[in-house]
C-alpha cells in the first residue's frame, strides 16, 4: 500500500490532456527520462491517468505489461514511489532505482550494496523479476531461486547476469562440503582399505573399535554433507521424477544404514551376511567415498558452467562503464554510462571504446568493430554515420549522439539474445529425455536383480556381496553425463557464436541448420552493398558528359527513388553543381521530367522512352553490355532527343565470392530470389557461381519458394535484410537475418549475423555442423558409458576374472563421465570457424 508520505510529495500523472502539478516532474514510466508533455511524444491513457513516454518503443513496453512500470519500490526505505512522477532516480549497474526523497537517495549512492533488495546486503544481487530455470530442463521456470523438480539441478537466474553478481553459491556450498566430505573419508579409507595395502591400522585399533570409529568419521558426511542429493533424490520420488540423484540416495543410504545397522546390532544378521572372523563387514568407507567423488564431479561441472558464461561476460566487458559526456554549455564531465541519456552528446577519443549507440555528429575516424562482427578490417566513420557501443574508435576524435541507451543497444541485445540461447533446448534433448524417462527404473530393476542373483549363487558371504554389487550399479549408472550431454554443447556454441558475430535465436535452429540442403539467398543487401552507385555516364551524338551528368542528378534531386539517390550523390562526388528544376513530374515505375537550364528533361527506363516516342535502337547494343553486367540503365532526354544514359549498379560485396564457394564446399545448394529484373540477376548468379536464380520475386513469391522447396523435401534456410523478408524468413526451416537489415527481419528468424554479410553464414553453418557432431559424441560417450559400466558394477566378469567393481570406483567412474562429457564440449570453444 502506498504510505501518505508517498502521496504528498508525488502527484499522478495529469488528467485528460496530461495536465500535471506544477510541482511535480514527468517522468517516463519505462526508461525513466523526463519528459515534456507538451513537446508532441507519445503518450497513452491507462486507468483514467495520462502516462507520457520518450519513443514509441517506450509507450509499447508499457502497453506490454503496464503494471511494471507503475511504481517502484525505494531501496531504502521500502515506500512505494510512482515512477511516471518520481522526482528523485538513479541508475546503478544498468538497473533504475527510484527514491521518496534526497535523503534515501544520498543514502543508496553512499553504499549502494546495502540497500539493494531493501532489507540490508545480498550475497547476489539479481534485478528485480528474475525467473529462474533448469540448465537441463529449460522448461522449468520459476519465480525464485532452488532445484529443479526434474533433474535435481539448482536452478539458475535466466537473462543477463548481473555485472557484480559474485561467486555462485552453490559452487561455494558444495566446494565447502567437498573439502569435509574428503578430509573424513581420507582417514576413513585408511582404517577400512588398510589392510589391503599393508596398513595394520585396523589390527592395531581394534576391529569392534575400527568399526565405531568409522561410524564417526562417516556419519558427518552422509548426514550433513550428503544432505543436498538426499533432499534431491526426495524431491525426484516425490514429483515422480527419477533422475540421477534418486540412484545416489539408493546408493549411498543403503551402504549406510546397512553399515549403521551392522555396528549397532550385529547379532541380527545371519550367517550369509559374515565374513571372516565372524564380523559383520561394513561399506561406510564406501558411502562417504562416493560422497565425496560426486561433489568432485559436482564442483568441477560448476566450474565448467561458470566458463560457458565467458561468451557473455567477454561481452558486457565491451562495453565501456563512463563516458564523456559534452554538456549544453561546451563543458566536458565524464560520466557513468548509466547517466548517458538519448540525445546528448559524447566525445570519443583515440583507443577509447563507443559508450553507447548512435551516429557520429563531428569528425571522423576508423573503427575496430572486430568484437561485434568477427571482422578484422577497420571501418571508416563520418559524419552521420552509425556507431556501435563497445567498438574501438582507432586514430580520431568523434562527437556522436546517443540515440540508444540501456538494453535498447546492439550489445546489449546480443548479451539478451545469447542467454537466452543457452537456455532453449534442441529437438535431439527430447530423445535423451524419453530414454532418462526409462533408464532410472531400469536401473534400479538391474540392480535388483544383481542383488538377487549374488544373494543366490554368489561367493560367501553372498549377502553382503548382494549389497556391493546392487550399490556398484546404483552409483555407476547415474544418468548425470547423459543429461548434460546436450545442454552442455548447446550453451558453450551459442557463447561462441555470439563472439563471431553470429547470434542464436535457440538451440532448435542451431539444429535444424546443420541439416539444411538448401539456402536461399536475397540479393539487395545479402549478395550486394544494398546501396546503388552511378557507373557509367555515356553521352549519345556529340553531347558533353558533365553537362549531360549535371542536368540528369539535376531532375533527379527532387525523385525519392532509390536509383535518383545513386545519381545525385555520384554527381557530387565527381563535383558537378546541381541546378534548379521547375515543372518537375514523377511517373510511377518509369521515371522523371522537368525543365532546367532553358530545356525540358527526361529521364527513365525503356518504358517511359515508349511513352514518349523516342526511339532507343541505336544504343541498344551498349545498353544490352551493361545489362548483362548487372547494371540498370536510364536514357536522358533533351528536348525531345535522346542525347545519352546512365548505368547505375549495386555492388557485390567483396566478400561474396569467397562466401559462395565456402558454403557449397559445405553441402548447400545456393538459390538467389529477388525483386530485382531477370538479367540483372543472371548477372550477379553467373560471376558467383550461384545454383539458380529466380528473379522479378516479390514477396509472397519468396514465402512460396520456400514452401515449394520443402514440399520437394529440402531443407531450406532463407536469409534476408528486409521487411519483405519476414514472411520467408519465418516459413524456413531455419531464417537467417543480416543484423544491418530491418528488426522485423531479425524476429522472423532463428540466426541473426551481427554484419550481413554471408561469410557470417559460413561461420554458422560451420559451427551448427560442429555443434551437433559434438553432442553427437557427448550422447555416444554417455550411452556407451553406460552401457558398458552397469553389467561391470552387477559382476558379470567376476566368474571369469574374478573382478568386482567397488561403490567407490563405480562413484569415481561414474564422475569421471560428466567431466569428459565437459571437457568435450568445451572443445567448441577452440573449433576452427
Amino acid at each position: 500500500m502506498e504510505s501518505n508520505h508517498d502521496h504528498r510529495h508525488h502527484d499522478h500523472p495529469g488528467h485528460g490532456h496530461g495536465a500535471t502539478n506544477t510541482d511535480s516532474i514527468v517522468r517516463d514510466p519505462v526508461c525513466g527520462m523526463t519528459v515534456d508533455p507538451g513537446a508532441g511524444k507519445p503518450s497513452l491513457q491507462y486507468d483514467g491517468f495520462t502516462y507520457h513516454f520518450c519513443s514509441d518503443g517506450c509507450r509499447r513496453k508499457f502497453e506490454t505489461a503496464p503494471q511494471d512500470y507503475l511504481t517502484a519500490t525505494d531501496p531504502v526505505c521500502g515506500m512505494t514511489v510512482k515512477r511516471a512522477t518520481a522526482k528523485h532516480m538513479l541508475k546503478h549497474n544498468s538497473e533504475m532505482f527510484y527514491f521518496c526523497s534526497t535523503g534515501c537517495k544520498a543514502k543508496f549512492e553512499a553504499d549502494p550494496s546495502a540497500y539493494r533488495d531493501g532489507n540490508g546486503p545480498l550475497q547476489k544481487p539479481m534485478p528485480k523479476g528474475t525467473l529462474y530455470t533448469c540448465p537441463m530442463h529449460p522448461e522449468v521456470i520459476s519465480d525464485h531461486p532452488g532445484d529443479c523438480p526434474k533433474c535435481g539441478m539448482a536452478l539458475e537466474p535466466m537473462g543477463i547476469p548481473p555485472v557484480d553478481e559474485g561467486p555462485n553459491p552453490e559452487l561455494v556450498d558444495f566446494t565447502r562440503r567437498l573439502f569435509v566430505s574428503g578430509a573424513l573419508s581420507i582417514p576413513l579409507l585408511a582404517i577400512a582399505m588398510g589392510p589391503m595395502i599393508g596398513l595394520p591400522l585396523r589390527d592395531r585399533i581394534g576391529e569392534p573399535q575400527a568399526t565405531w570409529i568409522e561410524l564417526l568419521l562417516a556419519t558427518p558426511v552422509v548426514l550433513w554433507a550428503a544432505l543436498p542429493f538426499f533432499r534431491r533424490a526426495l524431491a525426484s520420488l516425490v514429483n515422480r521424477s527419477p533422475n540421477m540423484w534418486t540412484l545416489i540416495g539408493l546408493g549411498v543410504g543403503t551402504a549406510y544404514l546397512y553399515s549403521v545397522v551392522a555396528t549397532i546390532a550385529p547379532g541380527i544378521f545371519p550367517h550369509t551376511f559374515r565374513g571372516h572372523g565372524d564380523a559383520v563387514p561394513v561399506y561406510f568407507e564406501a558411502a562417504a567415498v562416493i560422497v565425496a567423488l560426486v561433489f568432485v564431479g559436482q564442483v568441477l561441472e560448476l566450474k565448467a558452467r561458470e566458463k560457458t558464461g565467458s561468451a557473455i561476460r567477454a561481452l558486457l566487458d565491451l562495453a565501456p562503464k563512463t563516458a564523456r559526456r559534452i554538456n549544453a554549455d561546451g563543458t566536458e564531465v565524464d560520466v557513468a554510462v548509466d547517466e548517458i541519456q538519448v540525445g546528448d552528446h559524447v566525445r570519443v577519443r583515440p583507443g577509447e571504446r563507443i559508450p553507447i549507440d548512435g551516429s557520429v555528429s563531428e569528425g571522423q575516424s576508423t573503427l575496430d568493430e572486430s568484437m561485434i562482427t568477427g571482422e578484422p578490417i577497420p571501418v571508416e566513420k563520418q559524419k552521420g554515420d552509425a556507431v556501435t557501443g563497445g567498438t574501438i574508435n582507432k586514430n580520431g576524435t568523434l562527437v556522436m549522439i546517443a540515440e540508444k541507451i540501456g538494453a535498447d543497444t546492439t550489445l546489449s541485445r546480443i548479451v539478451d539474445l545469447v542467454a537466452k540461447a543457452q537456455r532453449s533446448r534442441a529437438p535431439i534433448q527430447g530423445a535423451v529425455d524419453r530414454v532418462s524417462a526409462i533408464f532410472v527404473p531400469a536401473v534400479v530393476a538391474a540392480a535388483v536383480i544383481a542383488f538377487i542373483v549374488w544373494s543366490l549363487v554368489g561367493p560367501e558371504p553372498r549377502m553382503a556381496h548382494a549389497l556391493l554389487a546392487a550399490v556398484a550399479v546404483l552409483i555407476i549408472a547415474c544418468p548425470c553425463a547423459l543429461g548434460l550431454a546436450t545442454p552442455m554443447s548447446i550453451m558453450i556454441a551459442t557463447g561462441r557464436g555470439a563472439q563471431e558475430g553470429v547470434l542464436i535465436k535457440d538451440a532448435e535452429a542451431l539444429e535444424r541448420f546443420a541439416r539444411v540442403d538448401t539456402l536461399i539467398v536475397d540479393k539487395t543487401g545479402t549478395l550486394t552493398e544494398g546501396k546503388p552507385r552511378l557507373t557509367d555516364v555515356v553521352p549519345v551524338g556529340g553531347a558533353e558528359e558533365m553537362r549531360l551528368l549535371k542536368l540528369a542528378a539535376s531532375l533527379e534531386r527532387g525523385s525519392e527513388h532509390p536509383l535518383a539517390e545513386a545519381i545525385v550523390s555520384g554527381a557530387q562526388e565527381r563535383g558537378v553543381d546541381l541546378g534548379e528544376v521547375t515543372d518537375f513530374e514523377a511517373r510511377t515505375g518509369k521515371g522523371v521530367r522537368g525543365k532546367a537550364e532553358g530545356v525540358s528533361l527526361a529521364l527513365g527506363n525503356a518504358a517511359m522512352m515508349d511513352d514518349l516516342g523516342i526511339d532507343i535502337t541505336p544504343v541498344a547494343d551498349q545498353v544490352r553490355s551493361l545489362r548483362d553486367a548487372g547494371k540498370t540503365v536510364m536514357f536522358v532526354v533533351i528536348d525531345e532527343r535522346l542525347e545519352g544514359f546512365v548505368a547505375v549498379a549495386d555492388r557485390i560485396k567483396q566478400t561474396t565470392a569467397a562466401a559462395i564457394k565456402a558454403l557449397h564446399d559445405n553441402g548447400l545448394k545456393i538459390i538467389m530470389a529477388t525483386g530485382d529484373n531477370e538479367r540483372t540477376a543472371r548477372a550477379v548468379a553467373t560471376s558467383l557461381g550461384i545454383d539458380e536464380v529466380r528473379a522479378d520475386v516479390l514477396p509472397e513469391g519468396k514465402k512460396a519458394l520456400v514452401d515449394e522447396l520443402r514440399a520437394k523435401g529440402a531443407v531450406v534456410a532463407m536469409a534476408g535484410d528486409g521487411v519483405n523478408d519476414a514472411p520467408a524468413l519465418a516459413a524456413a526451416d531455419v531464417g537467417i537475418a543480416m543484423g544491418t537489415g530491418a528488426d522485423v527481419a531479425m524476429e522472423s528468424a532463428g540466426l541473426t549475423l551481427v554484419k550481413g554479410d554471408l561469410n557470417g553464414i559460413v561461420r554458422a553453418r560451420r559451427l551448427a555442423m560442429a555443434t551437433m557432431r559434438n553432442i553427437r559424441q557427448n550422447l555416444g560417450f554417455a550411452f556407451g558409458y553406460n552401457a558398458l559400466g552397469v553389467p561391470l558394477a552387477a559382476g558379470v566378469l567376476y566368474p571369469i576374472s574374478g573382478l568386482l567393481l567397488s561403490p567407490m570406483i563405480a562413484a569415481a567412474a561414474m564422475s569421471l563421465s560428466s567431466v569428459s562429457v565437459i571437457a568435450n564440449a568445451l572443445r567448441l570453444r577452440l573449433a576452427k570457424l
